[in-house]
């Protein structure tokens, strides 16, 4: 791995070159920076990754299994297991999916799952990301750019093969496929993951359609070809928000959306990757619950833990809360990238290149776990890094970098 290090300036050179970048609103104007890559690889042992798999594949199954119940006959609410004020308050409940079942009952195709390793070498989840997650790419084109960098890097280091994530996911869209093409919808070059769009796009063969590209017409969804005869579309892998995904059903002054869109779904007649209404499942204040709904849903204690939460909702939990507030991370249940959290727990440092040397800096994993009636995790990840010495939040909106993730075959 070390003798990755030496090429360090001509990989992130390439990667802008390349149109690795991420880009950010701030104060409503848009800057795109370089997410800047590290070569010193976080690697995890077969055995851990075992460990892992085992319990990511049944934290996804249940929270798709929740998706699933809140959306029709919300048992988990009228048996008490989750307070109904938890549900219907948040953000991420979209009443306008009441009732759609989509295709092969799968909400969350692509999960996108935070963790971070405590000191003990215990695993933590941080946070779901069931709406639109973003990041696969990234660790992708780094290994392909490090194997042209150092060949012999990879010959003698038994590793296990990351380049099947667009397979994966082609898998994922053909599965769920109502009978069409495979479009990924992008709101266009200004979006901050755009440079991820286009590439899984051309990785996985599906069409990169921006969203006047499609209209519906007879209850179903089209391709805009300009030369040649319009495509039916069969499956959407959609990163637009569900807000601007169609202005007939949620926001009217949306102009990234496809109106009508959400007709066609509801009719079975096209797939949306991920569903609409998958953030009631990853709301904060819903993390909390996700071990008791692998209880409720599968049968079975959780695998992977929770950090230790505790939720003001609760008269013993808000003591705790108000006793030990220096002690703990407060997290606003309706932000994102970072913003409105408090880190002041620990978790482990990996070792970054910094100047002629290295240090250490605080990192998470995001897995990906993939569900097409079987659920896969991807043998790989993206593991950010804060590169401000002070700070636990590694996002790439905060400044952060990323690494690769090595997942040894033996």
């Amino acid at each position: 791995m070390r003798e990755l290090v030496g090429h360090m300036e001509g990989i992130n050179r390439l990667l802008a070159r390349y149109g690795v970048k991420f880009g950010i609103y701030k104060n409503k104007e848009f800057h795109e920076q370089l997410f800047p890559f590290d070569p010193l690889a976080r690697v995890i042992t077969a055995e851990e990754f075992a460990y892992l798999e085992r319990g990511l594949t049944q934290r996804v199954d249940a929270l798709n299994g929740f998706l699933a119940d809140i959306y029709s006959d919300k048992k988990i609410v009228k048996d008490g297991v989750i307070p109904e004020d938890f549900i219907f308050s948040s953000k991420g409940y979209l009443p306008q999916c009441e009732g759609i079942t989509p295709p092969k009952k799968i909400y969350s195709h692509i999960s996108g799952i935070d963790l971070v390793q405590g000191k003990d070498g215990s695993w933590y989840i941080l946070e779901d990301n069931l709406r639109i997650p973003s990041g696969a790419s990234y660790p992708m084109i780094a290994r392909e750019l490090t194997r042209q960098a150092s060949p012999e890097t990879f010959t003698h280091t038994q590793l296990v093969d990351n380049r099947n994530y667009a397979d994966m996911l082609k898998d994922v869209m053909d599965a769920v496929n109502t009978g069409g093409i495979n479009v990924v919808l992008t709101p266009g070059r200004y979006n901050a993951a755009f440079f991820e769009h286009s590439y899984l796009a051309e990785r996985s063969g599906a069409v990169l359609a921006m969203p006047q590209d499609l209209y519906v017409e007879g209850n179903r969804l089209y391709y805009r070809q300009y030369q040649g005869a319009d495509q039916q579309v069969g499956t959407v892998y959609r990163r637009i928000s569900d807000e601007y995904l169609d202005p007939l059903c949620f926001e009217p002054e949306s102009l990234i959306g496809v109106p009508g869109i959400m007709d066609v779904y509801r009719s079975g007649n096209v797939a949306l990757v991920n569903a609409p209404g998958n953030g009631v499942a990853d709301d904060k204040g819903i993390y909390y619950f996700v071990p008791h709904m692998v209880k409720y849903y599968l049968g079975e204690e959780a695998i992977l833990k929770n950090a230790p939460t505790y939720l003001a909702f609760y008269e013993d939990d808000r003591r705790f809360i108000l006793e030990h507030l220096e002690r703990l991370v407060v997290k606003d249940v309706s932000e994102a990238g970072g913003y409105g959290v408090v880190f002041v727990s620990d978790f482990i440092d990996l070792d970054i290149v910094d100047g002629e040397g290295m240090a250490p800096r605080k990192a998470d994993l995001r897995a990906f776990v993939l569900s097409s009636g079987t659920t896969r995790v991807w043998p790989s990840g993206l593991t950010r890094f804060s590169r401000n010495p002070d700070s636990f939040v590694v996002n790439s909106s905060q400044g952060g970098g990323f690494k690769d993730t090595w997942v040894l075959s033996r």
